[in-house]
């Protein structure tokens, strides 16, 4: 009878039914709010991710019981702790980089959460798993809006004043590059001056738009960036001009 149970590894039962479906559900439920905002990895993405950490984890504490014995021990944490590593290729497979704009980080510091809810399901935690998908949504909901009210935050839109060239193509060629670089264009403005020469032949005049802009990175770059472009005379911001 002792060598039949021996033989036979336990931790299959209700309880960690139980464990999994609870890992599921709260994966499924951060993912569902990143699908919700149409990041690269969504709803199906962090589900399995939270499901599978919850398996690796039961896995890790009750899938080698048949063969412990008086020559065997085994470090029910070492096969977890590969999770913490191993979900580092899919993190980083969602970073990338075009230009000077990084994106994904977010998305990517996500998955390694839902990862992590999914090992504290798995281990028997469920209340650390509910506090830490709480978490995520406060942090998801709330702090956004609360950083783009900080002064100096890069989520704060922002007015540049751009003096172009007319006739020239120029206006397509800036928003372009200001997508190209991770700015969203928010409002756009134009202002064409007038100037007495333009009634000379070959004269082609001087036109300003005003652009509000969002992005990741501080907007002096896109200002240095937009200065530039070809047929551009002048960007300038609340603070500064680049000419």
């Amino acid at each position: 009878m002792v060598l039949a149970s021996l033989s036979e590894p336990t931790g299959q039962g209700w309880a960690q039914i139980g464990e999994l479906a609870l890992a599921l559900a709260l994966s499924a439920a951060i993912g569902l709010e990143r699908e919700l905002r149409q990041k690269s990895a969504g709803l199906r993405t962090h589900t399995l991710v939270g499901f599978a950490a919850a398996l690796i984890m039961l896995v890790s504490k009750y899938g080698f019981t048949d063969v412990l014995g008086p020559r065997v021990i085994l470090d029910p944490s070492r096969v977890a702790a590969q999770i913490v590593s191993g979900i580092g290729f899919i993190g980083g497979g969602l970073i990338f980089v075009r230009r000077d704009a990084v994106r994904g980080l977010t998305t990517a510091a996500v998955v390694w959460l839902t990862a992590a809810v999914g090992m504290a399901a798995g281990a028997g935690l469920p209340v650390l798993a509910l506090a830490v998908t709480a978490g995520h949504f406060l942090v998801m909901l709330c702090f956004a809006p609360l950083a783009a009210r900080l002064p100096g935050s890069t989520r704060v839109p922002v007015g540049l004043k751009v003096d172009y060239t007319d006739g020239r193509g120029v206006l397509r060629t800036v928003l372009e590059r200001c997508t190209g670089l991770g700015y969203a264009v928010l409002e756009l403005a134009t202002d064409q001056r007038h100037d007495p020469r333009e009634e000379e032949p070959g004269y082609r005049g001087v036109v300003s738009v005003r652009l509000l802009v969002q992005g990741q990175q501080p907007v002096a770059q896109l200002a240095a960036a937009l200065s530039e472009l070809d047929g551009v005379h002048a960007v300038s911001s609340m603070r500064e001009t680049v000419e």
